[in-house]
Parts: structure tokens; C-alpha cells; sequence
């Protein structure tokens, strides 16, 4: 399986967004702190720094995401909005936005060792779609590693999304609505992404 190992505050520098947003708050870099001077960056390539920064934050690759793309394409409404609520609805994304995990690529880790049930059934796809309604749960032969148990006390000060709910107590996440385009909380033109894809 194919992976990212690019170095996180490095590539979060050259995509011009925050390691906050990947869930790294104290990653930095002071690599070429003073080359502050760029040329202006053409239409296709401030377009395909758009796309470049969302395959990131999600820690999807081209392949997939333009699977994503074709299918945002055909569903109703706006392409730009079904792909970013696409990306919304992994599995992965989900289990990060409930606190479980410090970082999604921490999340797509624990799913991918089977950590997670969706509605009573074992899940370790990370792009497995959640739909309203559905239960996600740590499994009970893991709420005693002790990761968890960290992640989820030092999660508790922040806000979960208005379409999940999350029972701290007893380890047990709900989806109660399909997110929509203002729940994604980092800045994004989408429609740069669709023009890209669109040429």
C-alpha cells in the first residue's frame, strides 16, 4: 500500500498551511525562514496547490481522490462540496474529529489495526463512508491501551462537530447528521479543485 512520508511541517510550509490543522501543534520548521520571495504563481499551479493541500490534510493520494472527485461529480449539489464531505465521512477523519486520535494519520493507524466498530461490526477500512445514524466505538479488547485513554482526556477540551456526538465515559461516537460545507474548519477553495479537474 502506498504512503505519504514526507516530512509533516515541512510539506504543511510549502502548501502555506498550519501543522495545527494536521493535529501537530507544536511541529514547526525554520527551514529556509527568510526565502519569503516568490514569483507570482500561475492560474494551474495556485489550482493545483488547492488540491495538493487537501489530498494532504486528509492523507489521501491521487488515485483515490480522484475517485472521490468522479463520484462528487455525479452526486446532487456542488462538486466542490460533495468532495470535501467525501472526505469528511471517512472513517479515519471521523475517528480524529471524536478525539480518539491526535492526528488523522494516528487515526487511519488504529484503523487500520482494527481498533473500531461501526455498528457492532469490526471496521479497518480508513475510507470506509460513514452515514448518519451510525455508531462508532472503540472495540472493548482496546479500552484498556492506554493511548487511548490519553488521547481522548487531552481531546476533551476541544469541540466535536456539530454532526457527531461523542459519549466520552463509555468510548462511543455517533453520527447524527451528514456534515456539511461549514464543518470543514480549515480554508479551502474547492472550486479550484473542480477547475483543475474540470480542464
Amino acid at each position: 500500500m502506498a504512503k505519504n512520508r514526507e516530512p509533516i511541517a515541512k510539506h504543511a510550509k510549502a502548501l502555506g498551511i498550519s501543522p495545527a490543522v494536521m493535529g501537530y501543534n507544536k511541529k514547526n520548521t525554520t527551514r529556509n525562514s527568510n526565502s519569503q520571495v516568490r514569483r507570482k504563481k500561475s492560474e494551474y499551479a495556485t489550482q493545483l496547490q488547492e488540491k495538493q493541500k487537501v489530498k494532504f490534510i486528509y492523507g489521501v493520494l491521487e488515485k483515490q481522490f480522484r475517485g472521490y472527485y468522479e463520484k462528487a461529480v455525479r452526486m446532487p449539489g456542488k462538486a466542490g462540496d460533495n468532495l470535501l464531505i467525501q472526505l469528511e465521512n471517512r472513517l479515519d477523519n471521523v475517528v480524529f474529529r471524536l478525539g480518539y486520535a491526535a492526528t488523522r494519520r494516528e487515526a487511519r493507524q488504529m484503523v487500520n489495526h482494527g481498533h473500531f466498530t461501526v455498528n457492532g461490526k469490526k471496521v479497518n477500512i480508513p475510507s470506509y463512508q460513514v452515514k448518519p445514524g451510525m455508531v462508532i466505538a472503540l472495540k472493548e479488547s482496546s479500552r484498556g491501551i492506554q493511548r487511548f485513554k490519553d488521547n481522548v482526556e487531552v481531546n476533551s477540551s476541544l469541540v466535536v462537530p456539530k454532526w457527531l456526538e461523542f459519549d466520552a465515559a463509555n468510548l462511543i461516537g455517533k453520527v447524527v447528521a451528514a456534515p456539511t460545507r461549514e464543518d470543514i474548519d480549515f480554508p479551502v477553495e474547492e472550486r479550484l479543485i473542480v477547475e483543475l479537474y474540470s480542464k
